[in-house]
């Protein structure tokens, strides 16, 4: 038997919802005579970026963090002032989402955004014009889990007052999406715009 329709609809933030432009970190690194790719290796090293999506130490407190590691390569002034760069891009809205995303709020589905963030993400939501556009704000840092794990989906299916099994969760991510189906949500793996005509299909608007 075929499943029903999904009557709710969960869309993460980072690779779906917002883009990132790599040339803006690549050209802080090339100002700074940093190594390419640095940045990111160091903010997304586990043992600094698992502390701050679950709400442990902040945002500002994770960049020191960076700041700090880069230290003995470019010294604490230029350190900080790299990273200060880096972070003042916020990145772009994907506007393909943004359309899909207030053509089913429209058709009456209750959209939220479930994303593994820190304590700035209601300060970006504000800056890239988001604050409206959704129903339902899950973050990680807030709940206190992130995903993949089957408490951060429970948590998500409650805020959106739907039963796991009418949530449809979107992510570009195979560990997230493999998450939520075993949290006994519908998944699918984001890979672009092309995408919006299965997502279409899988609503019930």
């Amino acid at each position: 038997m075929s499943r029903e329709r999904a009557t709710a609809l969960l869309v993460d933030f980072d690779g779906v919802l917002r883009r990132w432009d790599p040339a803006v970190a690549a050209g802080v690194e090339r100002e700074y005579g940093l190594t390419e790719g640095v940045l990111g290796e160091i903010a997304m090293s586990w043992g600094l970026l698992q502390p701050v999506l679950t709400g442990q130490v902040s945002h500002a407190q994770w960049m020191v963090s960076v700041a700090d590691a880069l230290t003995p390569a470019v010294g604490a002034d230029r350190a900080r002032a790299a990273v200060q760069e880096w972070q003042s891009y916020r990145g772009e809205v994907d506007p393909h989402v943004l359309a899909f995303i207030r053509e089913v709020r429209a058709g009456g589905i209750r959209v939220g955004l479930g994303t593994n963030a820190t304590d700035l993400l209601d300060a970006d939501l504000a800056t890239l014009g988001l604050t409206e556009e959704l129903d339902v704000i899950v973050n990680s840092s807030v709940v206190g889990v992130h995903k993949p794990a089957k408490e951060y989906f429970q948590a998500a299916c409650e805020a959106l007052g739907m039963p796991p099994a009418r949530v449809l969760f979107v992510d570009d991510e195979d560990r997230a999406v493999a998450g939520a189906r075993v949290a006994g949500l519908s998944a699918h793996r984001w890979s672009g715009p092309a995408d919006l005509r299965y997502l279409r299909a899988a609503l019930a608007y």
